[in-house]
């Protein structure tokens, strides 16, 4: 996260659990802090003549370290202004809707931009020098606060569209999509890349959802997919029956939402816009597979690390400490999705399923019935 303000008491106690021999994972998960964070202290204390497991570390040592890492001080706009007016045409060109879109960048993401270039301007400053000099802003909308959601209780699921992505088995751009999935308690995600939103690429998303997490939640909520829900209901939605098994298989509850209504999972349908304004808009791509890797780093962090805006939290921080411990078992074995069809038996007794023939008793004869197959059995 960008330019948080650390108080020194911060770095004194991360200095000191370094002191008493703690691994900078179980560091990072405790304070909050990145590992790379804990490195740097740790790495700036030593170059002040602190050595962990020699003497405790003192307040000059943690002022020291503060000072060497204190953020940009908020500066007047005048300031702000002579540093960005050279690049004002580039912050215009960022914030400017391109052909086809709606909208610009995110200032957040503008600010990362710039920080790529060694410009450090805090998002406040930038806040207004854009809303000075480009007319960039808002109206602010209402909104209600949801009731809260017990550790490992529910996940939300979606899918949106990121953008073009070049495909170097065909050598030409294709449309990128994110399944967006989000534990609804602690806020945090997991990001599934792909060109399709066939059933078997949500399913391969929530299985490597339930990986990341180490866990599954009790009750999963879905967009009224295609692949997914074969009738929308109000109250009694029809699902695509392979999905059913794949509920029964992990043991949680699947639920649909109310079709053209976004606020039945409002936490990801924020999630799936933050993905694509802070993760995947602005840069260059070469290739599904390094938007994938890329993306499940950026879940850790930034994603995970920073503050959120309505729980005030870190979601990493809160997964790891209060929901991770709640969630549904999972099994090293990944669910085989099946493939479902009917057919009528002709008079030679024999079905086509997946172009191989398949011999029906002669009492089905005339018979309409279901054929179901995965990658190691045909059932009739």
């Amino acid at each position: 996260m960008a330019y948080r303000e650390v108080a020194m008491w911060e770095i004194l106690a991360v200095l000191e659990r370094v002191h008493r021999g703690e691994s900078q994972t179980a560091i990072a998960r405790v304070t909050g802090h990145s590992r790379k964070t804990v490195r740097r202290y740790l790495a700036t204390a030593r170059e002040v003549g602190w050595e962990p497991g020699r003497d405790p570390p003192t307040e000059a040592v943690a002022a020291e370290v503060y000072r060497r890492h204190r953020p940009v001080k908020e500066r007047g706009l005048g300031e702000v202004e002579a540093e960005l007016l050279p690049h004002l045409e580039q912050l215009r060109t960022w914030l400017t809707p391109g052909p086809g879109e709606k909208r610009g960048l995110k200032l957040t993401k503008v600010q990362r931009l710039l920080e790529r270039q060694g410009i450090r301007i805090p998002y406040s400053s930038l806040h207004r020098f854009v809303v000075k000099h480009c007319d960039f802003g808002r109206k602010a909308r209402v909104t209600a606060r949801m009731a809260p959601c017990a550790p490992g209780e529910l996940a939300e699921v979606d899918f949106g569209r990121l953008g073009l992505v070049p495909d170097p088995g065909t050598g030409r751009n294709r449309v990128a999509w994110a399944l967006v999935v989000v534990l609804v308690h602690s806020r945090h995600q997991y990001v599934h890349v792909t060109y399709s939103q066939r059933l078997r690429d949500v399913i391969d998303g929530l299985e490597d959802a339930w990986h990341f997490f180490g866990g599954i939640p009790r009750r999963v909520i879905l967009d009224n997919l295609k692949p997914v829900v074969t009738k929308a209901g109000r109250y009694d939605p029809v699902f695509q029956r392979t999905c059913e098994e794949y509920a029964r298989f992990w043991g949680f509850v699947l639920d649909a939402t109310r079709s053209f209504d976004p606020q039945g999972k409002p936490h990801v349908e924020r999630g799936v816009a933050y993905v694509r304004e802070n993760f995947f808009r602005g840069e260059s791509w070469l290739g599904l597979d390094q938007v994938q890797r890329e993306a499940r780093r950026w879940c850790l962090d930034p994603a995970g690390t920073r503050v959120h805006g309505t729980t005030r939290e870190r979601p990493l921080a809160v997964f790891e400490n209060v929901e991770r411990g709640e969630l549904l078992p999972r099994q090293e074995e990944r669910f085989d999705p099946p493939e479902w069809g009917q057919y009528k038996v002709p008079p030679d007794h024999h079905i086509s399923f997946q172009r191989a023939l398949y011999s029906v008793p002669h009492a089905l004869l005339g018979r309409t019935v279901w054929v179901r197959a995965d990658r190691k059995l045909v059932r009739i």
